[in-house]
């Protein structure tokens, strides 16, 4: 096995920051009518501006296919490496512009480089923390020299006000609350658009520091937990999933069928006792002990859970003080699977990284209740 490292990261964020004042205005009003969630879920998230991917009108200004090479470009100009010298492209996004094909021949297709190896990861949030583990495996047995991991979301145009008004209006003929249910509306004032890009080596930079993994290790508890955070399905009473295409295509905009989703009181009861179990199980396997870890990297949608997943830390014996927490949330809003990236990113170009620091990297999903952790020691 090879030694695989971190050798530069890169973000492209699209468009100027949008703060609280102005997203509504952006998005839309939904039928017409401000968003009874919007202050609630602003106060407890604590976020303070995100990008966009579209204009004021609401036209698109990237895709998120866009956004991805925008990163990597970046990526590039910062690495001095050469684009034709890449040999795997490993890409992991929520929210593709398509079905098919898959997100990462797109965005092949947009940089027009070289033949090379692709991988797709399409999940939640760990899908760009996979996307790294591919391009970490395929370094370190050998498969290739290097690698270009990103996690990318485009998540605004899914948010417009557009996508949920049938839904509004069929709720007003029924005289029932005209509101969007918490579950859709809560996540239209979390998410935010943008990408991150990293490049992975079998060798070190020469003239400045490596971020060189150790491992990275993922676990699933959907084994037991049902659904929690979907798009483009229906659960029913008993939990079980109905496919967009078992619907009838009326039911897709009636029932805002595309719409992302999230079961609030499923999330509340199990994503801080989960993630303090899988952290536990995830250190004791490494035999790593939490006061080893110089810098921890937590992706949190919200500050909401942020004292509260170091409560349940503690409760299991975990003790990662939060002097040590590095969380950039505030500034860029939740972009899924590309969060990590970003929080990466400016650690990295922080300058307060030294030698034999260790960084621990921390991603959970609502999906199913999955989690996805990185050890990093700089060299």
């Amino acid at each position: 096995m090879q030694d695989v490292y971190i050798r530069a990261i890169s973000k492209f964020l699209p468009n100027k920051p949008i703060s609280n004042d102005e997203m509504e205005s952006v998005l839309g009003y939904v039928n017409g009518n401000p968003s009874r969630a919007r202050s609630i879920v602003l106060r407890n998230n604590r976020i303070v501006n995100r990008h966009y991917a579209i204009d004021e009108n609401g036209n698109p200004t990237h895709n998120n296919a866009d956004l991805t090479l925008e990163a990597i470009q970046n990526l590039m100009q910062d690495s001095k490496v050469s684009d034709q010298e890449i040999e795997v492209l490993s890409c992991g996004t929520s929210t593709p512009d398509q079905t098919l094909p898959s997100h990462t021949a797109m965005v092949h297709g947009l940089w027009q480089n070289r033949p090379m190896e692709l991988n797709a990861n399409i999940g939640i949030c760990t899908s760009g923390m996979n996307a790294l583990k591919y391009g970490f495996m395929s370094v370190a047995t050998g498969n290739s020299k290097n690698a270009v991991c990103t996690g990318s979301e485009r998540v605004s145009s899914w948010l417009k006000a557009n996508k949920y008004n049938n839904e509004a209006e069929s709720l007003q003929e029924l005289e029932e609350n005209p509101v969007i249910a918490f579950e859709k509306d809560f996540l239209r004032w979390m998410l935010s658009d943008g990408a991150g890009a990293i490049l992975l080596s079998n060798q070190p930079n020469p003239d400045s520091i490596s971020l060189k993994i150790h491992w990275i290790k993922g676990v699933s508890y959907a084994h037991e937990l049902e659904t929690c955070m979907y798009a483009g399905a229906k659960k029913d009473e008993n939990g079980n999933m109905i496919s967009w295409s078992d619907l009838e295509p009326n039911t897709w905009l009636d029932e805002s069928i595309f719409a992302i989703k999230q079961d609030i009181k499923l999330l509340d009861e199990h994503i801080i006792s989960k993630g303090a179990q899988s952290i536990q199980q995830i250190l004791d396997d490494h035999h790593i002990k939490a006061e080893e870890i110089n810098y921890f990297l937590p992706h949190i949608s919200s500050y909401y859970f942020h004292d509260r997943l170091n409560e349940g830390f503690i409760n299991a014996g975990i003790n990662i003080p939060l002097e040590k927490w590095f969380v950039n949330l505030e500034k860029f809003g939740n972009i899924g699977s590309a969060s990590i990236y970003l929080q990466l990113e400016e650690l990295f170009h922080s300058k307060m990284l030294k030698k034999g620091e260790k960084i621990l990297l921390s991603v959970p999903e609502s999906g199913r209740f999955s989690y996805v952790y990185g050890l990093l020691e700089v060299v």
